[in-house]
């Protein structure tokens, strides 16, 4: 694989985290909220995560994600993308649409889900090429994306040595996802130092997404269960991504 492959899937992964893990702070918060994570490839700096959270009194909520890349994967790989999600007041998903332009490629994805119906459509648009690709899935009444199943997360208790199982689809697959709670640890951000608990996230190897990775995520040890640091190992050649917190206000 050459560099700027390299570079492209790192790029996609960034965006693949960023959509997973962000708006789990969303649980509980009834005010608006603005995050900024740090992204890091192979320890140098890779983008930019930016988040929205915009609450509606007791009917849940939009999230806004903005993700772009900065220095050496930007000029090799640009990467600029807009992703939303509309949650009800439980945290299930309502509907998410995901504009995406990745160096050439150019794509708008919005998913649809239908809690009385228990479906959700997925309708995919190639804007260079002028192609839509639509598919239509059986799911429970209440299902997560990703984002969503990250806020039902944030509602548990946290607890090393316990696993929990999560209600995920992304429109195209559905699974129930298996999140296990592995250790407290102390993390360092740009943020400040937090008292941590790990957490490991089963949605790769062909669970959700076919590409083999490991992801954890490491949450505040307190009520707010803030998601400090994120990281996803891939296959040696492409190596590890890291989020870090690193303001929030």
């Amino acid at each position: 694989m050459d560099v700027r492959s390299k570079l492209e899937e790192s790029a996609l992964t960034k965006t693949l985290i960023a959509l997973l893990l962000a708006t789990s702070l969303l649980s509980g918060q009834d005010r608006p909220l603005n995050l900024a994570y740090q992204v890091e490839w192979r320890l140098i700096n890779a983008g930019k995560a930016f988040l929205q959270w915009n609450p509606t009194q007791g009917k849940g909520g939009q999230a806004n994600i903005h993700i772009e890349s900065e220095g050496l994967v930007n000029s090799l790989f640009r990467v600029k993308d807009d992703y939303s999600t509309n949650l009800d007041e439980r945290g299930c998903t309502l509907s998410t649409l995901m504009r995406a332009s990745e160096n050439s490629r150019k794509r708008e994805t919005l998913v649809t889900y239908d809690r009385i119906r228990k479906t959700v459509e997925y309708e995919e648009r190639d804007l260079i090429r002028n192609q839509t690709v639509r598919k239509e899935l059986d799911i429970p009444g209440c299902t997560f994306d990703v984002i969503g199943a990250l806020v039902e997360l944030r509602r548990l208790k946290l607890e090393p040595g316990t696993a929990l199982s999560v209600p995920v689809s992304d429109g195209k697959k559905f699974v129930n996802a298996r999140v296990e709670v592995q250790a407290r640890e102390k993390i360092n951000t740009p943020a400040g130092t937090f008292s941590t608990v790990r957490c490991e996230a089963f949605l790769f190897d062909g669970v959700l997404y076919a590409r083999n990775a490991r992801l954890h995520v490491w949450f505040t040890d307190d009520a707010a269960k803030v998601p400090v640091q994120i990281r996803i190992a891939l296959r040696f050649y492409i190596g590890t991504v890291t989020l870090l917190l690193e303001k929030f206000n």
